[in-house]
């Protein structure tokens, strides 16, 4: 039997861990390694839409957050969202991120879970959450981005897991790049590694939910228009 799309994310899912060097005041967080349940719920999510060997397109974030992938193991999937669009419960954690609170509407008027995963696959260049230290000693999320030292410091581990993602099946001809600022470090990693043909780049759901909630049909119709200029 063919191994599905679901197999190899889980498979690279599995298998992830980064050993590199991270400036001070940096860590990386693994959901698989931290909670055996991300796993188990990881699993089910994409037995349940990714169990074929059909093509898809790429929708690439920038690293998941605490509260959503860090936790559920499924890009911009909080444990709410988790449970109530995709029908998976995760009893060890309950989360709300509101990137996920964006995605889930943009995906609902999409036409569901079902007919957009489907269709697209979402994961990000650095595939692990990130947080760094604050004065007060407390650990919030970190984007890839955020120190140049970082940046040069995961670079090539971004690279390889790029490659990883587009090895299992994606249609690169054109990708979608969530953030206007991460868009710039993609099309760096681009040039450099010749990954992607195409690039769009859409408004993060996070900088959209927080910033400009006000105008949320407007960015879920903005997002649709561009995957159906896709087809």
């Amino acid at each position: 039997m063919d191994e599905s799309f679901a197999d190899r994310v889980i498979d690279f899912n599995s298998g992830l861990h980064y050993s590199g060097e991270l400036p001070d005041g940096f860590q990386v967080m693994n959901p698989y390694l931290d909670n055996p349940e991300t796993i188990q719920v990881m699993r089910q999510f994409y037995h349940k839409y990714y169990g074929d060997s059909r093509n898809r397109q790429f929708i690439v974030g920038i690293n998941p957050s605490r509260k959503g992938a860090g936790v559920t193991g499924v890009p911009f999937t909080d444990t709410k969202r988790l449970y109530s669009a995709c029908g998976i419960e995760m009893k060890s954690a309950h989360t709300h991120e509101i990137s996920s609170v964006f995605m889930y509407d943009m995906i609902d008027a999409y036409g569901g879970a079902a007919a957009f995963y489907e269709r697209f696959y979402i994961n990000s260049p650095f595939p692990l959450a990130i947080v760094r230290q604050t004065k007060a000693g407390q650990w919030v999320n970190a984007n890839y981005y955020d120190d140049p030292s970082l940046f040069t410091a995961v670079k090539d581990f971004m690279i390889t897991s790029l490659k990883k993602h587009i090895s299992m099946g994606l249609d690169v001809s054109k990708v979608y790049v969530l953030g206007k600022k991460n868009a710039k470090f993609i099309q760096k990693l681009n040039g450099e590694a010749k990954l992607f043909g195409g690039i769009e780049i859409l408004e993060h759901p996070r900088y959209i939910q927080q910033y400009k909630s006000k105008d949320k049909d407007f960015y879920i119709a903005k997002y649709i228009e561009a995957f159906d200029s896709g087809l």
